[in-house]
């Protein structure tokens, strides 16, 4: 991979805005970006300028593969903790919602989005499982790139779709980006990944980024465990929504756009997590299914479902072919304005070529 300085990279990524500044650059041996792989324990470690970052894990607790936990470039946490290591005062619901990940609620009829150890035993027959097969690239440099191949596995065993995923990390002083390139291949048979709300490339943030409800919930109580009753508890939660069409709040579920950002202020830092989507995606302006409770996703695919019938996809992979899926994202440390998150969308659409849609 050819080595583009960080700085240069910033400045592409902000075009003309003075938002961030590069990072002092570290010692001439040492990769500045590192990705180190931990087979053993089911993971792979990020770390910018010695700092942790995120990490790709598919733990057997898990359903799927993901990057958990994810910091900001000042080090805090902007994914939630639960189930995996919950903090005081998150949410108890959605176990399946770790990290960041990429999954569909429909294949073949099958719910890939759903299932974890929490399911009920008479819906697991209804549940498929994405599950790592190996590590093929794992690099540092001016920026991390970590290769990976699953399968999408249905509840018999047989492999409905092959994954080739390819994941960039780069940073500077004050932002830190994820970009996700995966390709999904159909086997012998075609696959219908039918309009559905539950999709697809998804973030869980953290209980700060939330927007407040209002109303009592089960919260992880001091000792680590859930409450045993629903308490209301909204101090610290001022999570906010804003798309490119310039909705916001809880206005923006259901809705198209080209980018999405949540910010709030999360332990005296001021962050913003912008969603990007490729012009080149299937759907593509996705659709954003994006909740109050702290559920942040891009779904291209579930037109029908979050338009009301307005608008019906019907998205099918035929038989031995592909589709390709690009995103950013973008966690900004001082926050985001609208034009600065248009500038940024830009000049990365502008790279983010090729790829495309299957019908």
């Amino acid at each position: 991979m050819k080595k583009t300085s960080t700085c240069l990279l910033g400045a592409a990524v902000i075009a003309s805005t003075a938002l961030w500044s590069c990072a002092q650059a570290p010692a001439a041996d040492t990769p500045r970006v590192q990705v180190a792989v931990d087979e053993a324990g089911r993971r792979v470690d990020v770390t910018i300028d010695g700092q942790p970052f995120t990490s790709y894990i598919w733990p057997a607790s898990l359903k799927k593969p993901v990057l958990y936990p994810i910091r900001s470039a000042a080090g805090t946490l902007v994914t939630r903790g639960y189930p995996l290591d919950p903090r005081p005062g998150e949410r108890v619901d959605h176990p399946h919602q770790v990290g960041l990940w990429l999954t569909y609620g429909d294949v073949n009829g099958i719910d890939f989005w759903n299932n974890s150890d929490a399911v009920a035993p008479e819906r697991r027959s209804r549940m498929g499982t994405i599950a790592h097969q190996r590590i093929v690239r794992a690099e540092g440099g001016d920026a991390g790139v970590l290769e990976v191949e699953a399968d999408w596995v249905m509840p018999d065993g047989s492999v409905v779709l092959s994954e080739r995923t390819r994941f960039v990390f780069r940073g500077t002083s004050r932002d830190r980006t994820i970009d996700r390139e995966t390709t999904l291949t159909a086997g012998t048979g075609r696959v219908a990944m039918t309009d559905n709300k539950e999709g697809m490339f998804g973030l869980r943030v953290a209980r700060a980024l939330e927007e407040p409800l209002g109303k009592p919930e089960v919260l992880v109580g001091a000792d680590g465990s859930p409450t045993p009753e629903p308490v209301l508890d909204d101090t610290g939660v001022n999570g906010e929504y804003l798309t490119s069409e310039g909705l916001k709040g809880s206005a923006v579920w259901g809705t198209r756009a080209r980018w999405c950002v949540l910010s709030g202020d999360v332990g005296g830092e001021r962050v913003s997590i912008a969603v990007f989507d490729a012009p080149s995606n299937p759907g593509h302006p996705t659709y954003w299914h994006a909740r109050g409770y702290g559920l942040f996703a891009a779904n291209p695919l579930g037109q029908k479902a979050l338009s009301g019938g307005t608008d019906v996809l019907d998205f099918a992979i035929a038989p031995g072919e592909s589709a390709t899926f690009r995103y950013r994202v973008l966690i900004a440390s001082g926050g985001l304005t609208a034009g600065q998150a248009e500038d940024a969308w830009r000049a990365w659409a502008a790279e983010s070529t090729g790829g495309g849609q299957t019908r």
